[in-house]
């Protein structure tokens, strides 16, 4: 992540001057990321939100004393953890004692005790453990992005529920530990992406029985239909949840992915199931999506 840095105290006794610094910044061919630090405007305009918060970890860490570690979200980003919609405006830090936190416009220093357990090297970088980036994340989170952040984590199979909960007992009642403990309790590494972790927490908010989730699904000769995102057993009913990346909009043929999507959903329905899906859209108002599942359910009580 440093290769592409341009530090001024390295620049300097490289012999360039700050003057040219000046005259690069103001005509655009160097970018500031952090005090001291700079990137070329080439490389930062291929940089999207995630790349260059991992680049101002590694400035915001070049400034800092040994024994400061990347923690939070910022933490979750270098564990290739989904982080959803959690701003990342500041680069979050650990330092392990009681006091002596503080934050800047681009840097959150958090003073906590950090066990030889809670530290791990990732790229090189110190960093909170999965399992303690889950649970600090947790803490200066919503319960809707904790969930996010710890079904990835769980997912990617980093962590594991018992050593989420080990984590929170060993941290006491520190602020926000009650949204990390019931986060901890409603997540699920079956969900394989923050709009079906999200999916998860609409479907309970809004009263629907708990679904099963990535169920296989056959026809009445056992040829495999496909693996659905929710499955109702009690009425036959599949839920999809729509993101781009399903349909090949992220690199592959949109156009083919749809077409084979709907032949699959064509094979469920002639198989006697009912399909309800969902989009983004939807997350912002899913009493929309319970009228769908009771319509459904309405659909399988007359089939039968």
């Amino acid at each position: 992540m440093t290769d592409d840095l341009i530090f001024r105290r390295r620049a300097l006794a490289d012999g360039i001057t700050d003057s040219e610094i000046r005259r690069a910044r103001r005509s655009g061919h160097l970018v500031r990321i952090a005090a001291g630090a700079y990137v070329s405007d080439a490389h930062f305009a291929g940089l999207d939100a995630c790349a260059l918060h991992r680049i101002r970890i590694a400035a915001a860490l070049q400034s800092r004393p040994p024994g400061v570690v990347v923690s939070h979200v910022s933490a979750a980003l270098l564990h290739d953890i989904d982080v959803g919609d959690i701003p990342l405006e500041r680069v979050h830090l650990t330092r392990s004692h009681t006091s002596g936190g503080g934050r800047t416009a681009g840097v959150h220093v958090h003073a906590a005790p950090l066990d030889t357990t809670d530290v791990v090297i990732v790229d090189g970088l110190p960093v909170t453990s999965a399992a303690r980036t889950v649970v600090d994340t947790a803490r200066i989170s919503t319960f809707d992005q904790a969930v996010v952040v710890g079904d990835s984590a769980l997912h990617r199979r980093l962590v594991t529920v018992d050593h989420i909960g080990e984590v929170i007992d060993r941290t006491g009642p520190r602020k926000g530990i009650a949204t990390a403990r019931r986060a901890a309790a409603f997540l699920d590494g079956r969900s394989e992406s923050p709009g079906e972790s999200l999916s998860r927490i609409r479907i309970r908010r809004h009263g629907l029985p708990s679904p099963q989730l990535q169920r296989l699904l056959h026809d009445g000769s056992g040829g495999f239909l496909g693996r659905v995102d929710f499955f109702w057993e009690a009425h036959g009913i599949v839920g999809e949840f729509d993101g781009m990346g399903k349909y090949g909009v992220d690199g592959g043929q949109p156009a083919t992915a749809v077409h084979r999507e709907k032949l699959r959903e064509d094979a469920i329905r002639d198989a006697g199931f009912e399909v309800i899906r969902w989009t983004w859209k939807d997350l912002f108002d899913f009493a929309v999506v319970k009228a769908r599942y009771d319509r459904a359910c309405e659909r399988a009580r007359h089939r039968r």
